[in-house]
């Protein structure tokens, strides 16, 4: 398992951009499979976005296709989730999540399940007014 870290939640229009960033402390996530979840009050927690360990490949949700982008940077010490045009139903705690359960994950797999990551962020809030 690896410590993670998220950032850049906040409070934003509708309409507006965020972008989250979630780096693990201390360690790269150059091999780590990586996600995002969200969690909205009394809501259970929810796919959004997936990305291969190479950043070859990448899955949204049907509910922020077009809206949304996960990226990882060329050292991939960071995962992120680009939010644009933002709705107040994308209100939600975002987690950051890895996979780290082999060391040798396939270069272009991605995971959609909260079963298959084994390490997990704190959150990182995001709200958007209407």
């Amino acid at each position: 398992q690896v410590q993670l870290v998220e950032s850049g939640g906040g409070l934003v229009q509708a309409g507006a951009s965020l972008s989250l960033s979630c780096a693990a402390s201390g360690r790269t996530l150059t091999m780590y499979p990586a996600g995002w979840f969200r969690q909205a009050p009394g809501k259970e927690r929810e796919f959004v976005a997936a990305i291969s360990r190479s950043g070859g490949n990448t899955y949204v949700t049907d509910s922020v296709k077009g809206r949304f982008t996960i990226s990882r940077d060329n050292a991939k010490t960071t995962v992120y989730l680009q939010m644009n045009s933002l709705k107040p139903e994308d209100t939600a705690v975002y987690f950051c999540a890895v996979r780290t359960i082999y060391r040798f994950e396939p270069s272009g797999v991605y995971y959609t399940r909260g079963d298959d990551y084994d390490s997990w962020g704190q959150g990182t809030q995001v709200t958007v007014s209407s």
